[in-house]
């Protein structure tokens, strides 16, 4: 079987050298740069399975690291900060990033975090017991393909974005509260970070509007203070 591979970006050389030896143990195959041109350069080359990026770091920080691999990539990404302040979280998540972690941190959390991404955001085919797709007005949900379409186009969403939307869809009509989406789509850990539900619903419904062109369609209802449903 093949080890999943993590890059670790970190102008810190200890805390390289303890999160890589430490991944290793975990079975993880690591991958290690000092600034973010490198591992961009490189990316083609590496393929990584799942990337830690620190934010701050010279010569280009974290963020626009991040900007930058979102332009052609959905690789899972945890950014790692010093920093406490909130909204460093919240423009992580509007970037694109699957996860936010602040230092210091334990080992345990971080191998917990790491299982969690890449659980979230792998392939996984729907359960046997729904359908194959479903249409939502003039909204496709392939659940084979993994894909949503908007009157044919297809919609550029995140794994985790698709999973959120198909969640919600296969629960049509019932109001999901904000705990338990958070709980089926990142895991029980999340169930209390309501900033990552909050700004993925922001996210997705922005590109499903881009995909809808003309068409003005809310798909998603909010019921402030307790959670979302599809109709």
């Amino acid at each position: 079987m093949l080890k999943q591979k993590i890059v670790i970006v970190d102008d810190e050389p200890k805390i390289i050298r303890l999160v890589s030896a430490n991944l290793r143990t975990q079975n993880y195959e690591v991958v290690t740069y000092t600034n973010g041109h490198e591992m961009l350069e490189n990316y083609d080359r590496i393929m990584p399975d799942l990337v830690l990026l620190d934010i701050l770091m010279p010569e280009i920080d974290g963020f626009k690291v991040l900007e930058a691999l979102r332009s052609f990539s959905t690789v899972p990404v945890i950014m790692l900060s010093a920093c406490h302040d909130a909204s460093d979280k919240v423009t992580a998540l509007d970037l694109g990033s699957d996860d936010y972690m602040t230092k210091p941190f334990t080992l345990e959390e971080l191998y917990a975090r790491i299982r969690a991404v890449l659980r979230r955001t792998g392939a996984q085919q729907p359960p046997a017991e729904i359908a194959t797709s479903s249409t939502i007005i003039n909204l496709q949900i392939d659940y084979a393909k993994l894909r949503i379409s908007v009157d044919g186009r297809k919609a550029d969403v995140s794994n985790t974005e698709y999973k959120l939307f198909a969640y919600l869809a296969t629960n049509r009509g019932k109001v999901l509260t904000h705990e338990e989406l958070l709980k089926q789509i990142w895991g029980p850990e999340y169930r209390n970070d309501i900033d990552y539900l909050r700004v993925t619903i922001a996210r997705l419904r922005q590109k499903l509007r881009k995909a809808n062109g003309e068409n003005k369609i809310e798909y998603i209802i909010t019921y402030p203070g307790v959670g979302y449903m599809i109709e």
